[in-house]
This record gives structure tokens, C-alpha cells and sequence, in this order.
């Protein structure tokens, strides 16, 4: 099941993230690593369009958009592999058409899922607050 974001369910957001993070981003430092989660709680989270993929009532995954783009789309691990991401983005596409996404350019795991899912490079640039290099990949027209 799918459904909104709600402020109650930050903490367990803030855990499939962490999770779903060490997972896909082993590479990125851990002073950016903390900075982000505390973002995730005060910023991220409450001021993103965010869906929540429950199994059993508890959150395993969320996708957060800004406008048509997917600022966020985290899946606990352990549910890697099942179709529960390109359901969120499914859901996404539904709601906003057209979506872009940026993503690490070390992130082989997200990268893999969203050539799959049919998301072409646009643009490559550094992302200053990582040091890393990050793809901006959009469904063609």
C-alpha cells in the first residue's frame, strides 16, 4: 500500500533511509551522511510530496517529489529486488507525469534501476556538498 507522508512517520523514514544510504552510498563521508539524515527530519521529509510503501501497516520505502522530480526514492534493502520501487515510481509517473531524478554517479544500484526504468542521462555535474560527481536522468518525451 501507498500512501501520504505523515509526521509520525519520520523516524522509521529516517531508518529505511539510513539503511537504503550505507546500502548505495558507501563512498560518500560521513560528516555529509549526518548532515543529510538530520535534513531528512527538518526538511526533506516535511516539505517534499512523500509517499510511503507499507508491508504490514510499517513503512519499508518512500519516494519524495518536488514538483515532477524525484528528490528521494529509498527502499529498506531487505525489499530490494521485489518491484517495490518501480511501484513508487509508477505511483510518481501517475501523479506528475514526466519525472527527472539526480543520482550519484558512484550509485550503481539506483543508476541500474532507473536505466531500467527508462531514465537517460541529461547532464553530469559536481555536487559540491559531496565532492561527488551526480547524473541528472529524465523519461524521455
Amino acid at each position: 500500500m501507498i500512501r501520504p507522508y505523515r509526521p509520525d512517520d519520520t523516524d522509521q523514514l529516517v531508518s529505511v533511509w539510513q539503511k537504503a544510504n550505507a546500502h548505495a552510498h558507501p563512498f560518500l563521508q560521513e560528516v555529509f551522511v549526518a548532515k543529510v539524515a538530520q535534513d531528512m527530519r527538518d526538511i526533506y521529509l516535511p516539505n517534499a510530496e512523500t509517499w510511503v510503501l507499507l508491508q504490514e501497516m510499517t513503512p519499508i520505502g518512500f519516494i519524495a517529489l518536488i514538483g515532477n522530480e524525484i528528490g528521494g526514492l529509498f527502499l529498506d534493502p531487505a525489499f530490494h529486488g521485489r518491484g517495490h520501487g518501480k511501484a513508487l515510481t509508477d505511483h510518481a509517473v501517475s501523479l506528475h507525469g514526466q519525472l527527472s531524478v539526480e543520482v550519484f554517479a558512484k550509485n550503481d544500484i539506483g543508476r541500474r534501476f532507473y536505466d531500467r526504468y527508462g531514465f537517460v542521462e541529461t547532464e553530469r555535474y559536481l555536487h559540491e556538498p559531496s565532492g561527488e560527481m551526480t547524473l541528472k536522468m529524465a523519461i524521455p518525451a
